[in-house]
């Protein structure tokens, strides 16, 4: 009996390394820079080409299945994650980092069936590093198959976040206090590498033992997610409860003991949700 997500995973790999030759190949070019919500929100005419290629590449396969995507959303779609197959796309997963030409830029697919994460795929496409994880079959790079370190003194672990600019001057005060607690505890240190994703999967290999971010969104979650937790590490909210892809927020790490310790060091700010915030 043929299995219909197996084979909806195959095609997102053969689509997700044709989008990341596109990203190559636009590194070799001028890049042409927009703002969206603010001077340091940006989006390029490779995140939309990428994302559209991707869409059009799995709706021509697959058209009865729904669709959230960076820049559909921003262009005005809806971000409501329903019981419908869906795909949950990030086209330029650092996009920041792509405009800089700063080496952690990648391609991010979750596939959810029933609200539930059946899959996902993180391309690190410069690195030429491809994450998959399907449920219940485990988390690879490269085909091989990759574990959390197992790590569970926070004391001894590489954290990972992410820094940004914030509109509300007190939210930038608790990102930054937050950080000043992680480091404080101590810890061997904290890394930014600048894309969600990629952050996931790097704790999911065992190169860092937690990341934790607020204000990011289920496209930058969803194919990591799969990976992170296919790795055998815990994923759960900032508050310490349980993972909500359309939260805007997340701890990953390689125990549930740091998980919880990073949870009790951080002070939660507002960040809104994707499915009513728009």
């Amino acid at each position: 009996m043929s299995d219909p997500w197996q084979e909806c995973m195959d095609h997102c790999v053969e689509v997700t390394n044709k989008a990341g030759q596109m990203i190559r190949e636009a590194l070799q070019k001028d890049i042409a820079v927009m703002q969206k919500s603010s001077p340091v929100d940006l989006v390029t005419e490779t995140d939309q080409k990428v994302e559209q290629l991707i869409i059009s590449s799995i709706k021509e396969k697959y058209p009865a299945h729904s669709f959230i995507g960076e820049e559909s959303v921003a262009a005005g779609a809806p971000s409501v994650l329903t019981d419908n197959p869906t795909w949950i796309i990030d086209p330029i997963d650092g996009t920041t980092n792509f405009v800089h030409r700063f080496p952690f830029v990648s391609v991010s697919i979750g596939f959810t069936v029933k609200k539930e994460i059946e899959f996902g795929i993180v391309y690190s496409c410069i690195e030429d590093k491809m994450y998959t994880a399907r449920k219940g079959k485990g988390a690879f790079c490269n085909g091989d198959p990759i574990k959390v370190s197992g790590q569970e003194d926070i004391s001894q672990s590489m954290v990972l976040t992410e820094m940004n600019f914030h509109k509300d001057p007190g939210h930038f005060k608790t990102m930054m206090a937050n950080i000043e607690n992680i480091l404080t505890i101590p810890v061997h240190g904290i890394r930014s590498p600048g894309s969600a994703a990629v952050n996931m999967c790097l704790v999911a290999c065992g190169a860092a033992d937690a990341y934790y971010h607020m204000g990011i969104h289920c496209w930058d979650m969803a194919g990591g997610a799969a990976v992170v937790t296919e790795a055998g590490g815990v994923i759960m909210d900032t508050s310490g409860g349980p993972f909500d892809l359309m939260s805007r927020r997340l701890i990953v790490a390689s125990s549930r003991a740091i998980a919880q310790r990073v949870a009790k060091e951080i002070t939660e700010f507002p960040v809104g949700r994707d499915d009513t915030d728009g």
